[in-house]
């Protein structure tokens, strides 16, 4: 199975990839350095042992005891696959159905997780397979796996018409605002247009409205007693737990649910085509774009894994051919990118480009036919082959660093026995990729990619009965007492340059993660030419006095390094991870684009079209669109913080952008006494010390005293005023409400953010609850306290249907003066959030990049290890009049500033009716 870093061109979930090792080939290196690239491959290796109920349900567990936590993960074999013409879109649906209260707990499902501290708790549905996941805190697994089991088995009786109606509405609008987005109607239209008239991926996984609209509740019932059976789900639990105390408590709370009615396996359905069909789409997007795809091998098979290596070698990445030619020399298209996707009858792989403002797409697609051809008529080279094999093996080490979550090792095995009846068949997959040649992928290029049977087997289902019921239904187990937060201890110490460094050792896989923190940001852009910042930290890689920006994706790739530089509003990062065996070359390349870039103006100049192109997308997104407008109204046109929320600069500034800018960018601001480098990893003061020395030791800070930015307090708006933004035809209206709030460094920060999670932060938030939840007309709506080092913002941001525009402004109006007014936070909201801020904090830091994110944020706000982990006292003695104070100090639901993205000849009258305040429609959005 690919590596989801191939993915990011599109938003499809495939499972992961293992380890691999060269081998070698006849154009290969000396066998030195094939030896020397093998020992260099870290092995990681997901342990497991597997059970099987009375039932059916299949059980693997998991031992990995570095916190205290345990994945919960429920795969159930349907998925969209399993519809039928007229009835799609049932599997999703039932997905968000099962998510709204059991016979046994009839309430929100997130309630008592959240509650409990769950962290990385989701469900999702794709064409083969429905899962649900949750981490908890090892006392709250009883309470988990009583909720999975009670809506496995107990959930038909709380599915009413009126839920049905509701998630319905919500599914109907998360179609919507799919398909709002430039490029969201196109999945659809490709799955209808690539896969024959009755095949089970011919249709999308969201359904069509029409057959969303005549779902019945006896037709959602009857799809659950179908396929939802005990015999039916996977069950991997993967933590803080053992076999033994697994298989007590799976037998006490699932054991007595029924199997389920024996179902039929699809076998592969590759449907591989013959000839070239064209089709056109109009639609509104801000570049043309390309989309290739074949038919090809299914997950499971060699092919599906030397098409995902040559998929990397072809279009995915900076050192991928097409990306070379097509964006880089010959400066055509502003993004390329490929996979092969992986599904359980049939794969596909993707080509994508997105053309530059005036090219033809014709032009690229004849680019594209020569690199594939020269590709699958010469092979790969033996660099090529080493590349993508060591940075796929370098990505399962990360992922498979987390117990849950998406791509965690939970995910690992679940898919496995899922998809192949094996949980450990990641081990296959890795044997395929180790034993994988330059000529294996041309071949399989060649078969696939050159140039169409269905067979069904009935196999008799085993005597499954149900065990006696053994866990009572009449309440939720008790959580327990929650374990506490237990983080590692921050050794500080000081270079002989004077650059502050804070580390946190963490030795549990072999990697270390590093951020070079500067006061910066595009916050430092005040007075000059809004992006610089975010333009000159980019340029970073681009080329330095040693290395081109090819020579160094390359290197960095071979390493299995992830290198990247980048700014926020009131910073700019330098971040690395890096896998403990490469460290030293790893920080060579570090110090390289820190101390000794070049900033070439043949890469700038490349860089600023791709850039433009960029801000044109994000105009033609409603959310960034909005965001990119708000800051100036908030803020003013001078202040610091004025400039577009994205830090992408506007179409002007970025041309007028000079080299001379980014060098003086870069001179004023990135020094060392106005840095700090936070670490944290499998290393000590005493390894990490002496290389840092010797990579920084030609970094010194100038004479001159170090920059500062002023970040005052803008004048508060004493009324509400609206501002639109038409959007023609578009099926939805994005709303933002906006209004300064305090810096995320005062006193009552915890408060704050405590007093929004109740408002608009959490799924069970009072904005979400209404909008989605009770009203049905928003997928999700949501309120932010930015956090700023200067003075902040709180937005509330729902993309609402076209028709309850108006509606949705009167709910949030009302939600906001409700709040400070006549409903305040109640007892019970505040101990839901309390309970939830605090039980998850034991695996809110279970990954490096969680630690390190939550380290630089506590020291960027002046403070230090002690404030972090006495986060969980402060927000327990937090009390409901300090919640009340604060909402009555901080909102201002008469005053706030409105940004409305939609279509105004439906929208625009309505708006105005509300009397909001001056409307004035914003006609050349930068």
């Amino acid at each position: 199975m690919k590596m989801i870093k191939t993915l990011t061109a599109v938003a499809v979930t495939t499972a992961l990839l293992g380890g691999c090792q060269m081998t070698q080939t006849a154009n290969a290196g000396s066998q030195s350095e094939q030896l020397t690239t093998q020992q260099q491959f870290p092995e990681v290796k997901v342990d497991y042992e597997t059970f099987t109920l009375d039932n059916g349900l299949t059980v693997v567990v998991h031992e990995d005891r570095k916190a205290p936590i345990v994945a919960v993960n429920v795969w159930y074999a349907v998925g969209s696959k399993d519809e039928k013409p007229g009835k799609t879109g049932f599997a999703h649906l039932f997905e968000h159905l099962m998510f709204n209260g059991t016979e046994n707990y009839d309430d929100e499902y997130f309630g008592p997780f959240e509650r409990a501290g769950a962290t990385e708790m989701n469900g999702t549905t794709n064409n083969d397979r429905t899962n649900y996941f949750q981490n908890v805190p090892t006392p709250a697994l009883d309470m988990a796996l009583w909720m999975e089991s009670d809506r496995m088995g107990h959930l038909l009786g709380a599915v009413t018409q009126e839920k049905l109606d509701e998630q319905r509405g919500v599914v109907q609008n998360e179609k919507r605002q799919g398909e709002a987005q430039p490029y969201g109607r196109v999945w659809g239209y490709l799955a209808e247009q690539t896969f024959p008239e009755g095949h089970p991926y011919s249709w999308s996984v969201i359904g069509s409205m029409e057959d969303l609209n005549n779902a019945s509740l006896d037709d959602v019932h009857q799809w659950f007693k179908d396929y939802y059976g005990a015999s039916n789900a996977v069950l991997v639990l993967a933590g803080d737990i053992d076999v033994a105390t697994a298989k007590e408590k799976v037998e006490k709370y699932f054991g007595d649910i029924a199997p389920g009615k024996p179902l039929q396996k699809l076998e592969a359905w590759v449907a591989k085509r013959e000839g070239t069909k064209r089709a056109t789409m109009q639609d509104d997007v801000p570049a043309a774009r390309i989309y290739r795809i074949w038919n090809t091998a299914q997950l499971g098979t060699q092919d599906h894994e030397f098409l995902g290596l040559l998929s990397d070698i072809l279009a995915n990445g900076k050192n991928s051919r097409l990306y070379q030619r097509l964006v880089y020399e010959e400066q055509l298209a502003s993004s390329v990118g490929g996979f092969q996707f992986g599904r359980d009858l049939a794969g596909q792989f993707f080509i994508t480009a997105d053309a530059k403002a005036g090219v033809d797409l014709d032009q690229i697609e004849q680019i594209i036919d020569e690199e594939l051809t020269r590709l699958l008529t010469e092979g790969p080279t033996q660099e090529e082959l080493q590349r993508t094999k060591f940075s796929t093996t370098a990505a399962f080490v990360r992922q498979a660093e987390k117990v849950g979550g998406f791509g965690g090792k939970s995910d690992i095995l679940a898919s496995g026995a899922v998809y192949h009846d094996n949980p450990g068949f990641y081990q296959q997959e890795m044997e395929w990729i180790k034993s994988a040649t330059a000529a294996d992928l041309q071949a399989a290029g060649k078969r696939w990619l050159t140039d169409g049977d269905f067979i069904l087997h009935i196999e008799p289902q085993p005597d499954y009965q149900a065990g006696e019921a053994q866990a009572s239904r009449d309440e939720l187990p008790d959580v327990g007492e929650l374990p506490k937060l237990d983080l590692p201890e921050l050794n500080t110490f000081e270079l002989s340059n004077g650059l502050e460094v804070y580390l946190a050792e963490r030795h549990d896989t072999p990697t270390v993660e590093m951020s070079l923190v500067f006061d910066a940001g595009y916050a430092a852009d005040a007075g000059g030419k809004a992006g610089t910042a975010s333009f000159a930290m980019s340029m970073l890689k681009e080329g330095t006095e040693n290395y081109g920006p090819m020579e160094l994706s390359a290197k960095l790739e071979n390493l299995g390094t992830s290198l990247s530089a980048y700014a926020s509003l009131d910073t700019s990062t330098i971040r690395m991870d890096s896998l403990t065996v490469n460290l030293g070359e790893s920080l060579g390349l570090m110090s390289e684009i820190l101390l000794r870039p070049t900033f070439p103006q043949e890469e700038i100049d490349r860089k600023r079209s791709n850039w433009i192109e960029n801000i044109r997308k994000e105009q033609a997104r409603p959310q960034t669109q909005a965001l990119r407008v708000m800051p100036g109204l908030m803020f003013g046109d001078d202040h610091a913080y004025s400039q577009p929320l994205t830090g992408s600069g506007t179409i002007d500034s970025i041309n007028a952008l000079t080299r001379d800018d980014l060098v003086e960018h870069a001179n004023t601001w990135m020094r060392p006494d106005n840095a700090r480098l936070v670490i944290v990893g499998d290393t000590t003061e005493a390894q990490i010390k002496p290389l840092l020395e010797q990579q920084l030791a030609n970094w010194s800070a100038p004479a001159e005293p170090k920059p500062s930015k002023v970040l005052e307090r803008p004048a508060e708006q004493q009324q509400a005023r609206v501002f639109l933004i038409d959007k023609p035809g578009t099926p939805q209206s994005l709303i933002i409400a906006g209004q300064l709030a305090p810096s995320g460094t005062v006193d009552n920060a915890d408060t704050i953010d405590v007093m929004n999670t109740i408002l608009g932060g959490s799924f069970t938030s009072r904005l979400n609850m209404n909008l989605r939840e009770d009203k049905g007309w928003s997928y999700g709506a949501r309120s932010m306290w930015l956090d700023n080092l200067g003075p902040g913002l709180l937005i509330a941001l729902a993309p609402v249907q076209t028709d309850k525009t108006q509606e949705s402004i009167q709910e949030i109006v009302k939600e906001f003066t409700q709040y400070e007014g006549e409903k305040p936070a109640t007892a019970d909201e505040l101990a839901k959030v309390q309970a939830n801020k605090t039980a998850k904090l034991p695996g809110a830091y279970e990954t490096k990049g969680q630690l390190i994110g939550a380290l630089t944020d506590t020291l960027n706000k002046g403070k230090d290890m002690e404030y972090l982990e006495a986060y969980a006292q402060r927000v327990s003695n937090i009390d409901l009049n300090s919640v009340k104070a604060t909402a009555d100090e901080v909102l201002r639901p008469d005053a706030m500033t409105w940004v409305i993205v939609g279509d105004l000849e439906q929208i625009e009258e309505k708006v105005r009716a509300l009397n909001l305040g001056e409307v004035t429609i914003l006609d050349d959005v930068e």
